[in-house]
């Protein structure tokens, strides 16, 4: 079940940090934030096009559709650095190689992120954060307080990481209504209400 799907019965679930009892505490927690973070970029690219996806209106470098392959890139990541104690950019891992361009939001590899409907975004999302929760309901709160294992990287705790993933999230989307509002006006006006 997803987390919308959880929450569809009484919207203002959203609105409190009630871990789910699938996990520990604060993971729980954790996971709660993360879902409601996921929740409102959702919202917030609701009903998109290819085009307005595509759109990098002027002053701004990164199109919608690229921050949310940045974002889906970034979970990911992290799949590697916490779960696997592994850094994809020192180590040669080819499955790492689809998401570099998502990750260094086009620096490397080009733009991957281009002529692409939302729906195909949506996918990129929803894969990314369901390998997560899956992984994460089987730690536990000591692993959480616990630091990663990755050499060079190895003095953030995984309680930081997961929480830095989300505040990059909420971050970029910040970005997407900003661009959102230049390109599709009439349909951010209609989110806004």
């Amino acid at each position: 079940m997803t987390p919308t799907e959880l929450h569809a019965e009484d919207p203002s679930r959203w609105y409190r940090i009630e871990p789910d009892a699938r996990y520990t505490p604060q993971i729980g927690a954790l996971v709660d934030m993360l879902n409601y973070a996921r929740m409102t970029t959702l919202h917030a690219v609701q009903g998109l096009t290819v085009e307005e996806l595509d759109a990098r209106p002027p002053g701004f470098r990164n199109s919608i559709g690229m921050l949310l392959a940045h974002i889906a890139a970034v979970d990911r990541v992290y799949h590697w650095l916490s779960f696997e104690g592994r850094d994809p950019f020192s180590e040669n891992i080819p499955e790492f190689d689809p998401y570099r361009s998502g990750l260094t939001m086009g620096a490397e590899g080009g733009e991957a992120a281009r002529g692409r409907p939302l729906e195909w975004y949506l996918a990129e999302l929803e894969a990314s954060r369901g390998h997560t929760l899956a992984t994460l309901v089987q730690k536990d709160d000591a692993w959480l307080a616990s630091r990663l294992t990755v050499p060079g990287f190895d003095y953030p705790n995984h309680h930081w990481a997961w929480f830095h993933v989300m505040e990059d999230e909420v971050s970029h989307r910040g970005q997407m209504r900003l661009i959102r509002n230049i390109v599709a006006p009439r349909q951010a006006a209609e989110q806004a209400t």
